[in-house]
């Protein structure tokens, strides 16, 4: 019942009129970002962060939720009428939704993402709303140990899935960790890796690498390399926006199935929704070729209705991970990580204790936010597939002038902008190569809190390196980050052994 009121109190906050504002503004930004391809709510978030800093926290936090749950569903727009993924996550949709919409489907396509996402997402939140002051009393029972091995399981856990090399999700998360090293050693006052250079006591600011690996990086990369995506593929969207009956029973096992599959992976370090979306879809697909009448291949309903809701109840999950135990999941949430600090504020048990207000707004802002999404995108779907007839020279252009506004904005400094030129270029030849960049941020963002950990850990025990594996949350945390290297490595070489066949 605690937590029913603590609920209703976040209602009230949320439904004021600035806050409500801020949740529609935060949707269809999240919306008009996700349909352009190659955009994402990542890039929405890393845009945003550095003009939001005058807000209250909590409104701008209620807007960042908006336009990281806006961004699945823009995404999945763009993936049915052009099969061009807006992210990765919405990859496992292409294949039966593009489908749908080419046999003439397209509205009806439109409306399983919508449902699917809205029902993922509202199971997510409601659960979230139940575990997240769970997981905040556990989380209570982290030391400078535990925090330590949760951070290295982060660490190894993304950097080995989120890609196909092992290798380059490491390169990357190391990249990353020394990134987050330069500047002054808060503990011993002694400067790291600055070259002597001033500027650089300060360190690089975690605004200006999320927007110039995000934002700049992207514009440069589309610029030199990535084709433009031709107008004349998109697909009309005709006919209604709804769905039969028939078409919600089939639609409807697929949902839940989804929502079951995407919910652990909230709480996993897994790199973001990527693998439960192409889990559902397998697992949809293994399901079609038992009936006497498969129809995966011809735009089946379930194989888009499963991804959907899998994706975004991922996404809720994690929001619930980020706010309970300070662990991003994904590029987007690790962002918002930083954002917290940026006012502040420490995600984790502490934070229910100390800004319940601002959790508990957050928190119902979800609900709210689902319904927003869900209005915005079943009668507008056509109108979002009209922006990309914007030309893409003066697309790129405003984003590289508006990351630019923002990050002098920041700090009024010249030297910023050179700092986001830099890791721009950066960002542009890890595209190239085909590097990683959510380990790099993840990196970035809970490095410190594994140095600081380490060093607590260490001094506490007078120089006792058995005092990281002491207890059994450290122990039960060391054998998942075990069983994730080994289930990749198996992963790896199954994958290389059928290639070989």
């Amino acid at each position: 019942m605690e937590t029913i009121g603590s609920l209703m109190e976040g209602f009230g906050h949320a439904l004021t009129l600035q806050n409500l504002l801020w949740v529609v503004i935060g949707c269809f930004l999240g919306t008009a970002v996700g349909v352009l391809p190659g955009l994402g709510s990542s890039m929405a978030v890393a845009l945003l962060l550095p003009v939001t800093f005058a807000l209250d926290p909590t409104a701008a936090f209620i807007m960042f939720a908006g336009v990281y749950f806006g961004g699945l569903f823009g995404d999945s727009t763009m993936a049915i009428l052009v099969n061009t993924p807006g992210q990765a996550s919405a990859i496992a949709s292409t294949f039966e939704g593009h489908k749908m919409a080419l046999h003439g489907r397209a509205p009806q396509a439109l409306a399983t993402a919508a449902i699917g996402a809205f029902v993922g997402g509202m199971i997510a939140s409601a659960l979230v709303v139940f575990v997240a002051p769970l997981l905040a009393t556990f989380s209570s029972q982290f030391g400078p140990a535990e925090f330590f091995a949760l951070a290295l399981f982060a660490f190894v856990a993304t950097s080995s899935v989120v890609t196909d090399s092992a290798v380059k999700g490491l390169l990357s998360l190391v990249l990353g960790l020394a990134i987050a090293v330069v500047g002054i050693d808060g503990v011993t006052g002694a400067p790291r890796f600055t070259m002597g250079s001033p500027l650089l006591f300060d360190g690089i600011s975690l605004v200006t690498v999320t927007v110039g690996m995000l934002a700049l990086g992207e514009v440069i990369y589309v610029a030199c390399i990535a084709r433009q995506v031709r107008k004349d593929q998109t697909i009309r969207t005709a006919g209604r926006p709804w769905l039969s009956r028939r078409e919600f029973r089939e639609a409807g096992p697929a949902w839940l199935r989804g929502t079951a599959i995407g919910l652990p992976f909230g709480v996993v370090p897994t790199g973001g929704s990527e693998i439960p979306t192409f889990l559902a879809y397998g697992l949809e697909k293994r399901l079609d070729a038992r009936r006497p009448d498969p129809q995966f291949g011809k735009g089946a309903i379930r194989g888009l209705a499963a991804p959907e809701a899998a994706g975004n109840a991922t996404t809720g999950m994690a929001m619930g991970a980020l706010l309970a135990l300070g662990l991003p999941i994904s590029a987007t949430a690790a962002i918002m990580l930083g954002a917290f600090r940026q006012y502040g504020l420490q995600p984790g048990p502490l934070l229910f204790e100390r800004a319940p207000d601002l959790v508990w707004g957050l928190l119902a802002s979800f609900f709210i936010a689902m319904i927003v999404l869900l209005i915005i995108n079943l009668p507008f779907a056509q109108l979002w597939a009209k922006l990309l007839l914007i030309p893409e020279p003066y697309l790129y252009a405003g984003i590289t002038v508006f990351s630019a506004l923002g990050i002098y904005a920041t700090g009024s400094s010249t030297a910023d902008l050179l700092f986001l030129l830099g890791v721009g270029v950066l960002g542009f030849l890890m595209r190239t190569f085909d590097y990683p960049l959510a380990p790099l941020i993840i990196g970035m963002v809970l490095g410190p809190l594994a140095e600081t950990s380490l060093r607590d850990a260490l001094m506490s025990s007078g120089g006792n390196v058995g005092v990281l594996f002491d207890g059994p949350i450290v122990l039960v945390l060391y054998v998942m980050l075990l069983g994730a290297i080994a289930l990749t490595a198996r992963t790896k070489l199954t994958g290389r052994a059928g290639a070989r066949a």
